[in-house]
């Protein structure tokens, strides 16, 4: 080991296994380390092992030019330019000597994100989607990077996320192929979009991208990170905790007015079927009056143009 100027000890000594292991087995030491050509090695400029972590990061852009333009313009550079010295670098994530393929296992994608976002990765594994990717490396389930992105990340806190969060969830909601393996609505997305929250929430992401908006998206009513399966005692949207998570915008909500929602499921002639009795009565009765008013004036318009060449 060397000794930094904080005090804090170098390690020189690499795991050589864990070397060869790397998708990086194959380039030699002086790929990454190109200032180093002969001995004595010119000397650590770092003044502690944050900025040697700092410094030695940024000889990644080398081979991933793609990837590092593109982690310019995320979250984390514009933590690290303000000052914010934890903010991830490439070796936070991908490691430096034992670097393994990203998403394999898949999980690592998640378990990375957790060195730094403790709190949220806490609740993450506890929810119904950190648990499947942890348990049995669910490949269906979102990772942290699903919706964050990997190398640009936008920042979750921003309204323009917010109003774009139900695209994000639709990713995978309204994939019928993979909603049919756990029994689930594929209309999720088609029905929030349908209803007062989603027309509106729609109609200001296109109008009013970052104009503030207090109505609901589907992590207002789910969650974000601790989502819960919709039959779990502790799901937010379970019948018997629906009336707490709607008096979160609507505190006057009474106890029936939760019962005024028909969820993400079409109604049918077995499932609330006077709404779908309803909703198919107008489904004919708009076409035929408005075709027979159309009908009428063509009539009309047609009948007084003969009666005037006559």
């Amino acid at each position: 080991t060397i000794t930094l100027p904080s005090s804090e000890n170098l390690p020189l000594t690499i795991d050589v296994k864990s070397l060869k292991s790397s998708v990086h087995s194959a380039q030699p030491c002086t790929a990454c380390h190109s200032s180093i050509r002969k001995f004595p090695h010119p000397k650590n400029t770092a003044n502690d092992y944050r900025e040697f972590q700092l410094e030695r990061s940024k000889q990644c852009q080398t081979c991933h030019k793609e990837q590092a333009k593109q982690e310019l313009d995320s979250n984390h550079a514009r933590a690290l330019a303000a000052g914010n010295r934890n903010a991830a670098v490439c070796t936070d994530c991908h490691g430096s000597h034992a670097v393994g393929k990203p998403n394999y296992p898949r999980h690592t994608l998640s378990t990375s994100c957790g060195k730094c976002h403790e709190a949220i990765y806490e609740q993450y594994v506890n929810s119904a989607h950190g648990k499947s990717l942890l348990e049995i490396d669910n490949s269906d389930v979102p990772a942290c990077t699903d919706c964050h992105g990997a190398h640009k990340q936008e920042d979750p806190t921003t309204q323009a996320f917010r109003l774009r969060s139900p695209t994000l969830c639709a990713k995978c909601h309204a994939d019928a192929k993979r909603m049919r393996k756990y029994n689930l609505s594929v209309g999720v997305f088609d029905t929030y979009v349908a209803d007062f929250h989603g027309l509106t929430v729609t109609l200001f992401d296109r109008k009013h991208p970052g104009q503030r908006i207090n109505t609901a998206v589907c992590t207002d009513c789910h969650g974000i990170h601790d989502i819960q399966k919709v039959t779990d005692a502790n799901s937010t949207v379970i019948k018997q905790n629906l009336l707490t998570t709607c008096r979160r915008c609507h505190p006057d909500a009474t106890v029936n007015f939760p019962d005024s929602w028909i969820g993400h499921f079409p109604p049918t002639r077995d499932r609330y079927p006077l709404v779908y009795w309803v909703n198919l009565f107008y489904r004919f009765l708009i076409p035929i009056t408005i075709g027979g008013m159309v009908l009428f004036v063509l009539i009309d318009a047609g009948g007084r143009i003969i009666r005037r060449f006559r």
